[in-house]
């Protein structure tokens, strides 16, 4: 066993422990980060995103004509999250840091960095309830030129110089089994030494020990993710009020997001609040290619897809296409089955559908401008989506109602598909079409997203009959629930200090990005506003860094 002692303990090289990891290198501490996995899964779940930012009333943002405020933002937060428990205290607080930080600094320190933003903000999780109910009221998605990778870029190379300085030890196949203790104090932590493994990233790893390790440390961070690639705790965290947990879901993050480093935690003494809120998409589909196990990617729809439940019975208001994702979770639920429809068009998909990741975006995460104008604004869909419609096994094609209703019911034989209504849903839809006005909120809510520059530029297609042949061919879609974030975890103060269960800080330990709950073990409370889920990785990582360098 060795034994080596250092300024801060960093357990998880994503990209909440690596901000923390560079801020401390640039106040010339010494830090060792410690992952289980191997060198190839560096910057964790961070690389395989789509870079989306939640920023306010930002210059991106005016250059569209949006007015944005930090006091519109506020209420779309509260609106959105819903506190109502006594351990929300500290989310609170973390909410009003996060929000100040989004609307004032947050934009000046990615510049600095060297993040870049493409001009073009968009629309994520509109809500489409009343003005105080959740929802963004504004486009506030800024997505980041070079997408996930390159936010990684400028901490990477920070951590990188700290190794060349001396600064920082990097210890891959190092898994914590434990935190250490002494006097009520975390002083390190102990586990195992995994046998090497060449796994890609994102892929599984073995866990073969080979020895054992301890580590001591003034300091020690937990920044390990939540529970989303561990199917069995996301359904024994499954909460009442989003109805029963499927029995059928893919995954958005790797198998190795499995919730460990929150038990560990937990065991030294650390409070776990709001594990029943979690956010899971409702628009996977199964990686034609996958890395991981049940390897699902999230369709980041527009606004004009006919959205059915697994009977063929539309979705009701507002549970449009981007608008509720856990409104829709919850509805869904009550059908009996774990699966539902986009029925949609090739006009559609070419304008509106966008696949989550950075590989699914080769032309941004390239920041190739050439690439960009080619596959966004040229004819055709991405390739990336062309290649699910051809590839992908929830994608039919079809050239006629009959054919692509009868195709439907075969590819979900338990399924009772009402073919029928699925006909007579399109051919309702449709007939909406014979005036610019109606009673469709859909069709509205379409229209009013089309007032919006970006909108109307790259993200909605212009509303048309589904049967019309000259946007066709039909496109179904299955969709599956895709597991994605944890929005509870080890409660922290403002300085990212994790708390025991009296509310007192738990003396050296503290806890950033997801397995904090994004701040405060939840700063979303019960929903989140799209583009937060990075940027709160960036925002607890830089206040644990700081307070850590400041002793």
């Amino acid at each position: 066993m060795s034994t080596t002692e250092c300024d801060a303990i960093i357990v998880g090289a994503g990209l909440a422990g690596l901000v923390a990891a560079a801020e401390l290198v640039d106040a010339g501490k010494r830090i060792t980060i410690v992952d289980q996995e191997p060198e190839a899964t560096f910057g964790g779940q961070a690389w395989w995103s789509f870079g989306g930012l939640f920023l306010v009333d930002s210059p991106e943002q005016r250059r569209m004509g949006i007015r944005d405020s930090l006091e519109l933002a506020r209420q779309d937060w509260a609106g959105t999250a819903g506190f109502d428990r006594p351990e929300d205290d500290q989310a609170r607080a973390w909410a009003d840091a996060y929000l100040a930080w989004a609307a004032g600094e947050k934009r000046a320190w990615l510049k600095q960095k060297g993040i870049g933003l493409f001009p073009v903000v968009g629309w994520a999780e509109r809500g489409g309830d009343t003005a105080t109910r959740h929802g963004n009221s504004v486009p506030r998605f800024h997505i980041v030129w070079g997408t996930g990778p390159a936010i990684l870029e400028p901490f990477i190379a920070t951590v990188r110089r700290g190794v060349d300085a001396g600064l920082v030890t990097l210890l891959f196949r190092h898994r914590v089994d434990t935190l250490t203790g002494t006097d009520g104090r975390v002083v390190g932590v102990r586990g195992s030494v995994l046998a090497p493994d060449s796994a890609e990233r994102g892929a599984p790893s073995n866990r073969d020990v080979v020895g054992e390790f301890a580590l001591e440390a003034s300091a020690v961070v937990i920044a390990t993710g939540g529970i989303g690639g561990n199917h069995d705790l996301v359904r024994a965290a499954w909460p009442e009020r989003l109805g029963t947990a499927p029995q059928h879901m893919i995954s958005g993050v790797p198998a190795h997001v499995d919730g460990r480093g929150l038990g560990i935690a937990e065991a030294a003494g650390a409070r776990l609040v709001n594990g029943d809120r979690m956010w899971h998409y409702v628009e996977g589909v199964q990686n034609h290619a996958p890395v991981w196990a049940k390897h699902g990617i999230r369709i980041l729809p527009g606004p004009s897809s006919l959205w059915l439940d697994a009977t063929g019975r539309r979705l009701p208001t507002p549970l449009f296409p981007g608008f509720d994702t856990l409104g829709t979770l919850a509805h869904l639920r009550t059908t009996g089955y774990d699966h539902s429809w986009f029925v949609t068009t090739q006009s559609i998909i070419e304008k509106e559908f966008a696949l989550s990741g950075s590989e699914q975006n080769p032309d941004l995460t390239g920041r190739s401008v050439r690439e960009l104008l080619r596959q966004r604004l040229g004819k055709g869909a991405t390739e990336p989506v062309e290649a699910f419609k051809e590839k992908g096994v929830d994608f039919i094609v079809a050239s006629s109602v009959d054919e692509l209703v009868t195709r439907m019911a075969a590819l979900e034989p338990e399924a009772p598909l009402d073919v029928a209504r699925v006909r007579d849903e399109i051919a309702a839809r449709d007939r909406m079409l014979d005036n610019d006005f109606g009673k469709d909120a859909q069709l509205t809510a379409i229209r009013g997203a089309r007032k919006y520059r970006g909108d109307k530029l790259i993200r909605v297609a212009p509303p048309h009959r589904l049967t019309d042949p000259k946007h066709g061919p039909l496109i179904a879609v299955r969709l599956h629930v895709l597991t994605r974030k944890s929005l509870g975890g080890i409660q922290t103060d403002l300085d990212c200090r994790a708390l025991d269960a009296s509310g007192t800080v738990l003396p050296g330990l503290y806890a950033v990005g997801e397995a904090a709950g994004f701040g405060g073990g939840g700063v979303h409370g019960y929903r989140s506003l799209e583009g937060t889920f990075l940027g709160g990785c960036l925002h607890t990582g830089l206040r644990a860094g700081r307070a850590i360098a400041r002793g």
